[in-house]
Parts: structure tokens; sequence; C-alpha cells
């Protein structure tokens, strides 16, 4: 998919999720756009060639009485053309998200896609299995445990495996500021030998500190790791810079 195909997607499905918020199952939304700086370690860019990058990210997700949904979609380098001479030119990434219900239990159907598009390569992820949801005052942690199904530009399709992953957030008060610390993790296992040189396992995720200055501006530093992950085999981490607009 191209540029305009995926802003045109990422915009309908931010739409069609604000517009269900006026129906009498919603309970909760929340959306947010945002610039961020990905800073590699050296280590990292000596062994992967990896570079910093800049993306700008539009984010929501919304609650309702039968489940709750989250997306986002990223543009990596946006100042920059599609193919670049040095290999690091525009990309995108999007991320949508489903945990359906099972009744009153904390239990839910939980199904994602994932979308990477960059010059020469694409890669969609779509997960199905069955998620937890733990929540109280000032916690949150929903882990998962998925089927893997897997199609690249690179001639790969089909099973790849299962994903066991969470987030998880812990919001609290420092100084009289409001703060929220927050993790996402992913590990991929069984994946198919045919997938690519990243072996039959890897990880991938982020550990993150926000400040919430106002109720508009969040400003957050997150710790961003990835082993035998990211087309690589190989660990890779570096920090991500991130300014954000509540809307």
């Amino acid at each position: 998919m191209g540029f305009l195909r995926k802003s045109t997607l990422a915009a309908a499905v931010i739409a069609a999720g604000f517009s269900t918020a006026a129906s009498a199952d919603y309970l909760y939304g929340f959306g947010n756009v945002s610039i961020s700086r990905l800073d590699w370690t050296d280590e990292t860019e000596e062994d992967t060639g990896k570079k910093d990058f800049t993306f700008l990210e539009i984010e929501g997700g919304a609650g309702f009485d039968w489940g709750e949904v989250y997306g986002f979609f990223d543009l990596e380098n946006p100042h920059k053309k599609n193919e670049e001479s040095d290999g690091d030119g525009r990309r995108t990434a999007m991320k949508g998200t489903l945990r359906y219900y099972l009744g009153s239990t904390p239990f839910n159907i939980y199904a994602h896609i994932y979308d990477f598009d960059s010059a020469g390569f694409t890669e969609q992820n779509r997960l199905l299995g069955v998620g937890f949801n733990y929540q109280n005052a000032n916690t949150f942690f929903k882990p998962f445990l998925a089927v893997n199904n897997t199609n690249t530009s690179a001639g790969f399709s089909g099973f790849n495996g299962y994903v066991a992953g969470w987030v998880a957030g812990y919001s609290f008060s420092l100084l009289e500021q409001s703060f929220m610390a927050t993790n996402w993790n992913e590990y991929e296992f069984d994946r198919d030998t045919q997938y690519g040189n990243v072996g039959k396992d890897g990880w991938n995720g982020a550990a993150a500190l926000w400040w919430n200055a106002n109720e508009k501006i969040t400003l957050g530093l997150q710790y961003r790791y990835a082993d035998d992950k990211l087309g690589l085999p190989t660990y890779q981490d570096g920090l991500v810079y991130t300014l954000k607009y509540n809307l």
C-alpha cells in the first residue's frame, strides 16, 4: 500500500472511531497527535547500520460495553523521499487492535493488525487469540496470546508461530505533577524458518515515562528495545523523545 492509501485508511478508521462515540455503548475515548525522535544507541548503529529518525503519529482508542479498540498511524522520516540514497527514506507503520469482551469475565477475544511499509519492503502481521484485562484506579495490565499470520513482500506468507505480549501502565503523582509509566512488549516464538534471518523467536517493546504537563500537552521518554526483530538477528535499543498534543 502506498502512503496516500494508508493515510486515507488511517483517517477513515479514526473518523469511524470518533463517530461511534455517540452510540449508547460508548464509555470512554482518547486521541492525540505527536512528534517523536528515536535515537539509537551507538552500539546499535554500529552493529546494524540503523539511523536515528523523526516520526509523526496519530493515535487513538475507545472503550465500549462490548470491548475496546486502539490504533495508531506513524509517518517516519516525513521530511524525506520514499527512497533515499542512504537507504533511510520515508516509511509508514500502522496498527489496529480489538478486544471483544467475553461476557462479564476479564477475558476477551484479542485481534490486531500491524502493517509496515518502506521502499522495497512491506510486512503485515495479523494476530488472533485471547486476552485478559486487569485494571484498578491507577494500574492496568492487559496480556494476550495469539496466533501470528504474516505476509511480506520478500515472499513469505502464512502461519508464523505465536505472539505473547502485554500492555501495562501505572499512573501516579510526584511533586503535584501527573505522571504515567507504561510498557508494551511482544514476544514472538516458533516462527517459520522461512520467515527470514531473525530466528525462531524474538522480542519487541518499549518502557516509557510520561509527564502530563497539562490537559493538552504530554512529554514522554521511552526506552525502545528489540532482539531478533525489526529485520535483524541482533539486539537493538535506543531512546524515544516525544511531544504529544492531546485532542
